[in-house]
């Protein structure tokens, strides 16, 4: 059986804005191809909602194109399809139908409209999709292409077939002139344009096209440059394949990527819930490029708006990813990695900034740059070239000794973190956040030097890298925050989340040393007693306080929901603590809290994860958990081991265990 059959692409879609499951979106994509699909439970009409699937609703209003890469982001570059006769409606709030779902995976998406009585397919390429549509009877029915986020405008082409569409929509990121350019290319004779007809203006607009026939096929491609862009993409992808081509050929592309770690599970759940995770991480970050006829590659640039050559990639979030996603790559998808540091590096000489936080702009919301464990990671595994490496090295040096006049971009609080060596309390929040992890990226600043023989700043930087110890309270055992003068808080609450912190309390975030976990054991007065520490973090009640955010957020509840102490697993700062056990020389212990986790916490179901699973991080997590290693300090090739999860593992070919 193939093991595309083993992933429910609905893991985790069980969320709400007040707890996660996951977070996650059901989306019939190839892998990080720039465009996905979804049905759209919800949309709230001319409000804008994030939470726009839920997977235990019987209704939908239609399929719509995503970007969204998380609902905290939100969404760019989309729209609604939906089939309707009789009574045809000009948004989705009024569209909406009950449904049967004929089948959802990652290459195919099929269901059954109740309201309009037919059937919508659908099956991805990289930049657009082929749709098929059949309609069981023989009422007068139309496609309509209706808003969902910004504002839309729709021209018809008679003598081609073809709608040529524009949307401007984009959530919370910096993306100058951005407009995503989509064509969509009717079978001859399918379409009535005499009789089709679109509604409203900018944000209100929509189209109605009519049908002459009752099972009709359409192909849509999608361009961040141009119409002309997009029509070169159908043509190369789409135009020469058939449906049912198009559909296997995904098939294939999928059971490539899933085949390339190949496992002997302990069981069908464990085996499903591996390969729904392998499917996740594969989804992020997008390809942001297009392809000339030629073979050159161009991209959108949002930092100015212009077209520039080469790649880029988009819809990640480095504070999430740098941890597992990238490790995972580095193993098992080599060339993909390259050029997606090739793409990071393109933001870097285009905007003066490597990306942060990148959703088609640059978004910043997650703190420091941890990008730089991206570029260390690529390094020392021998991924990409000498010149990106070196263009690479002069962006994270920019970050690391420069302000930004906008918080999005480099790291925060780095004029004083230069001058006192941690970045103060009273001047940004999460400051204790802020000094660990520019310890830990400067670190990486002096990996990456070191490779490229600049020994003297390597050593300048391996020396910043212990500035993390300049927070460490002895008195508590934790890390904390200092003013100006040095001086920490009168008043300390371990339970306290936010303020100091960044989505949680000292408990999660007292361990960030990667990169010197000898270093933070002497700190506590030796391993034994670090062990120690780790052992209370477990054993203490799953209690918080909320004064830092001034209200709950879903972490709080969610780690309150499982009995794991204060490793708040659903989060990626608790991610590598169950394996700093392994790295002091006790797997034993890491083995016992990791198998409780993944065996309680994971499943291939619609609340299969303890928390968000943000673009493929808490994925590739699981993977590592069940192979029985963990990259727990990215920009070191060594794994920390314990005894696997599984009975046995092929990786890319070879046998592991």
């Amino acid at each position: 059986m193939k093991r595309i059959s083993k992933v429910n692409i609905k893991m985790g879609t069980s969320s709400v804005q007040r707890f996660s499951y996951g977070n996650t979106l059901p989306l019939t994509q190839l892998p990080f191809g720039m465009a996905s699909f979804c049905p759209q439970s919800d949309g709230k009409g001319k409000e804008v909602n994030r939470w726009f699937y839920n997977p235990v609703y019987p209704y939908t209003e239609g399929i719509r194109l995503t970007h969204q890469p998380s609902p905290w982001i939100g969404d760019y570059g989309t729209f609604l399809m939906t089939p309707q006769n009789d009574v045809i409606a000009d948004n989705g709030a009024e569209a909406w139908t009950g449904y049967k779902e004929l089948c959802i995976s990652p290459s195919y998406l099929a269901l059954e409209l109740i309201r309009s009585n037919s059937v919508f397919e659908l099956t991805p390429t990289e930049r657009g999709c082929a749709i098929r549509l059949t309609f069981k009877d023989e009422r007068k029915s139309c496609l309509s292409i209706l808003p969902t986020l910004g504002n839309y405008t729709f021209k018809l082409d008679k003598e081609t077939n073809t709608l040529y569409g524009t949307n401007d929509g984009h959530s919370q990121d910096v993306a100058v002139k951005f407009k995503m350019y989509f064509v969509i290319r009717f079978q001859s004779g399918a379409v009535d344009f005499d009789n089709s007809y679109s509604k409203g203006k900018g944000k209100d607009a929509c189209i109605h096209i009519a049908l002459n026939q009752r099972s009709i096929e359409a192909k849509v491609a999608i361009s961040y440059i141009s119409h002309e862009m997009a029509l070169e993409s159908l043509e190369r992808e789409l135009a020469p394949f058939t449906f049912n081509a198009l559909k296997k050929k995904g098939e294939d592309i999928w059971e490539e990527i899933l085949s390339r770690i190949e496992i002997t599970p302990e069981s069908k759940k464990q085996e499903r819930t591996f390969y729904s995770c392998m499917y996740r991480t594969f989804l992020f970050p997008r390809k942001a490029y297009e392809i000339k006829k030629d073979g050159t590659r161009v991209h959108y640039s949002p930092c100015d708006g212009k077209i520039r050559k080469g790649v880029r990639y988009t819809d990640n979030g480095f504070w999430d990813t740098y941890r597992t996603t990238f490790p995972l790559f580095s193993m098992i998808a080599r060339e993909e990695y390259a050029e997606m540091l090739e793409g990071f590096v393109n933001d870097y000489l285009e905007g003066g900034w490597l990306p942060r936080w990148i959703s088609i702009g640059e978004v910043g919301c997650m703190p420091s740059t941890l990008i730089d464990a991206v570029i260390a990671e690529a390094v020392v595994n021998g991924i990409g070239s000498n010149e990106l490496w070196e263009n690479a090295l002069r962006g994270m040096l920019h970050h690391a000794n420069n302000p930004s006049s906008e918080h999005r971009y480099g790291r925060n609080g780095i004029v004083e973190y230069l001058k006192y060596g941690y970045v103060p309390r009273d001047v940004e929040k999460e400051s204790v956040n802020l000094t660990q992890d520019s310890a830990y990226g400067d670190w990486c600043i002096a990996v990456v030097a070191d490779a490229l023989g600049k020994k003297d700043l390597a050593k300048e930087y391996f020396e910043r890298a212990n500035n993390y110890k300049n927070i460490f309270d002895k008195k508590t055992g934790f890390m904390r925050g200092k003013d100006k003068n040095g001086k920490m808080a009168d008043t300390f609450d371990i339970l306290s989340w936010g303020g100091e912190y960044t989505e949680g309390s000292a408990w999660q975030n007292s361990f960030a040393t990667p990169h010197d976990f000898n270093g933070l054991a002497e700190l506590h007065g030796g391993k034994d007693k670090l062990i120690k520490k780790l052992d209370e973090l477990f054993n203490t009640a799953p209690l918080y306080k909320v004064f830092g955010y001034n209200g709950e957020i879903h972490e709080m509840t969610e780690m309150a929901q499982v009995d794991f102490g204060q490793c708040a697993i659903s989060n990626q700062p608790s991610f590598h603590i169950p394996f700093i056990y392994a790295e002091l020389g006790k797997p034993e212990k890491t083995e016992y809290w990791v198998r409780r986790i993944c065996t309680e916490l994971f499943k291939a179901e619609i609340d299969g994860y303890p928390g968000d699973e943000d673009n493929g991080s808490m994925s590739a997590w699981y993977i590592f958990a069940c192979l029985g290693r963990y990259p727990i300090c990215p920009g070191r090739r060594e794994h920390v081991t314990f005894k696997p999860l599984l009975k046995g593992a092929k990786i890319l070919g070879k046998t592991i265990f």
